[in-house]
């Protein structure tokens, strides 16, 4: 076989070309900080990183969702211990009016601050939260309790429903409070907390049944109880939420190590690559001047 002039300037050109393509590849890979640019580049890497980075992006909602179960369950938890502390002092003022040495007048006062710490009961059960009725079930837009400008609760409408949100994949923790054996309960036990208040006021009003005050002691104890329930079960599904949190950012940290050892590059490696196609190339256009005879044109000169 014939080796012209012609193959071998073609030869060279070519593999010319092919060092500054592997030489753009490097300074492209230099440049972004990442093994490809474009799927074309590898499709290996291209599939394998839109599989962890949906991996990733799908960590980043549950964390999201996590923030917004701990801003539920905060809330819940502030709102619940305000509870308790309106009740024991309803609770405190039930003994002392239970005793023989208070007269009418001091009875109205503490009936006056009865219906205060009603109202005030009232305004935590309607909480809102991002403009959500954090008790009040999946029904976050409709007030729980509605009370009239004379203080009088008109209506009670309390959705017990759990408010579930997913913060693994498949797993859904309640974000809110079982509202209903709180503030409603039912009628005819003693957990109608509102109704028992009002009882509470009644017998404070008529002054002269001490044996129906002296029975609100024991019903403010029995409310006081449903409230500490719930706030060990709402303290429960927190530890939890705590839990998954450790797992999610654990999850995350994998996840995005992953994805960084699938494109990210060695930026030693890639510099020392190079730096070896810079000498190549130098190297190839070197011999390249030599083994390309002279023209004619070069006699002409």
């Amino acid at each position: 076989m014939r080796i012209t002039q012609g193959m071998l300037s073609n030869n060279m050109l070519n593999n010319l070309s092919n060092s500054y393509s592997k030489m753009n590849t490097y300074m492209n890979q230099l440049s972004t900080g990442k093994k490809i640019n474009r799927p074309s580049d590898d499709p290996v890497i291209a599939m394998k990183g839109m599989g962890y980075r949906t991996e990733l992006k799908e960590v980043e909602q549950f964390k999201r969702n996590t923030n917004e179960v701990h801003n539920w369950m905060d809330n819940s938890d502030a709102a619940l211990d305000k509870t308790t502390q309106a009740l024991q002092k309803l609770r405190e003022l039930a003994v002392q009016a239970s005793n023989d040495t208070y007269d009418d007048g001091q009875r109205e006062n503490i009936m006056e601050e009865a219906e205060q710490l009603k109202e005030h009961l009232a305004d935590i059960a309607n909480t809102q939260v991002n403009g959500k009725y954090i008790f009040n079930g999946t029904s976050t837009d409709t007030k729980p309790v509605t009370i009239n400008e004379n203080g009088d609760i008109t209506k009670i409408a309390i959705n017990s429903d759990p408010v579930m949100i997913e913060v693994a994949n498949g797993t859904k923790l309640q974000a809110n409070v079982d509202a209903g054996s709180v503030f409603a309960g039912d009628p005819d036990s003693t957990g109608d907390l509102f109704g028992e208040i009002d009882t509470f006021i009644n017998a404070l009003a008529d002054g002269k049944d001490q044996s129906a005050i002296e029975a609100n002691i024991k019903a403010l104890d029995a409310n006081i109880d449903n409230v500490v329930n719930a706030r060990a079960d709402l303290g429960a599904r927190m530890n939890r939420l705590e839990l998954v949190e450790n797992r999610l950012s654990e999850q995350e940290v994998i996840a995005t190590k992953t994805m960084s050892e699938n494109e990210d590059i060695d930026y030693e490696k890639v510099i020392t690559k190079l730096t070896s196609q810079e000498s190549i190339h130098r190297a190839a256009l070197s011999a390249g001047s030599r083994i390309i005879q002279p023209t004619l044109m070069d006699f002409l000169r």
